[in-house]
């Protein structure tokens, strides 16, 4: 070995590979921090949004167990369900329950056949008994219809052009509260039977980002 050289150390005197620090004494797998409780991909604002509404405070209600207007009535009266309508006449945020859209059906229903269903049914009953037949066999009525079957027909017309914009509202609210966007009652203008269906779905804790408590 020439004088320029340093000595090397000998292979056999270099700290071995057995002194190293072991891979069982780095950090283990297992002593990391486990999945469950690292940064899931999963939270609730990404992969489960419901979990963080279902902790959220109760809605809050009056002294009558009312809620809130920009809330839904879970287990409304019948009265109250056709009071919230027109009080929420063209709010499109919010929620409404099943029992503030079907109460609503069944009086927009008995409203339509009083005033249609009436004109209707009045004048086939004046026609039938104002109605002469010829020696020909030709039937006519003797005189026009009195003005107040006729008057039904106006008050239903205004009815229904009262009622389009809440109606809509509602179908709207109904869709929130099963966490899908309102337009999608549009669907129900083509296919019909989409109307019922949403409508008997059941309500989704999720669906409460669609309130406005700052709207009251």
């Amino acid at each position: 070995m020439s004088d320029d050289q340093q000595p090397q150390q000998p292979y056999g005197q270099q700290q071995p590979y057995g002194q190293q620090q072991p891979y069982g004494q780095q950090q283990p797998y297992g002593q990391q921090q486990p999945y469950g409780q690292q940064q899931p991909w999963g939270r609730p604002q990404d992969a489960q949004p419901w979990q963080q509404y279902q902790q959220q405070a109760p809605i809050p209600t009056d002294a009558s167990g009312a809620p809130p207007l920009w809330a839904p009535w879970y287990g409304i009266g019948f009265l109250d369900a056709l009071t919230r309508f027109f009080k929420k006449y063209a709010r499109f945020d919010g929620r409404a329950s099943r029992s503030e859209y079907w109460y609503w059906v069944l009086a927009n229903g008995i409203v339509t056949i009083v005033l249609y269903g009436g004109f209707v049914g009045s004048l086939i009953a004046w026609s039938a008994s104002h109605s002469v037949t010829d020696e020909t066999g030709y039937t006519y009525t003797t005189s026009a219809p009195p003005a107040w079957i006729f008057l039904l027909l106006g008050l239903f017309g205004l009815w229904w052009l009262a009622t389009i914009v809440p109606n809509l509202a509602l179908a709207w609210r109904r869709m929130h509260d099963i966490n899908l966007p309102g337009p999608l009652w549009l669907v129900s203008v083509i296919a019909w039977p989409a109307a019922i269906v949403f409508a008997c779905i059941a309500p989704s804790p999720a669906g409460a980002r669609y309130d406005r408590p700052d709207g009251r």
